[in-house]
């Protein structure tokens, strides 16, 4: 193998790898550790989720039917998991916005992916 595809590899791992652990651990600290920024709630949600989405998209779009099932799921369990938590709660509205920016992300890498673009079309496209 090419070192240069050892090396996205890796770094698509690492950047996959980085995100879903940023959100375990944003969700799942107590509420007065969490960070506080600036933006709507919503929208630090939208804006991470939409990020792990779009690395799994681009990093791994030949298990895009793996992968739309399992960050769903994912996205559902971070959710309920706060259950347990002290100072934190599990919202509907959270874990929609949560699935709508995970699926868009994966959904917008899948069709940015190297990969993707880089297959020649079927006779007739």
């Amino acid at each position: 193998m090419k070192p240069f595809l050892i090396a996205r590899m890796a770094l698509t791992l690492g950047a996959c790898a980085a995100l879903l652990i940023a959100i375990v651990v944003l969700s799942l600290v107590p509420a007065y550790d969490r960070p506080v920024t600036a933006l709507p709630h919503s929208l630090e949600h939208l804006t991470i989720f939409f990020a792990a989405g779009l690395a799994f998209g681009i990093g791994y779009p030949q298990r895009h039917r793996f992968q739309f099932p399992a960050l769903l799921v994912f996205t559902a369990v971070i959710e309920m998991a706060q259950l347990v938590v002290p100072g934190r709660h599990a919202r509907l509205t959270d874990f929609v916005v949560d699935a709508v920016g995970i699926m868009t992300g994966l959904s917008l890498g899948l069709l940015a992916s190297p990969k993707r673009l880089s297959r020649p079309l079927p006779p007739g496209e």
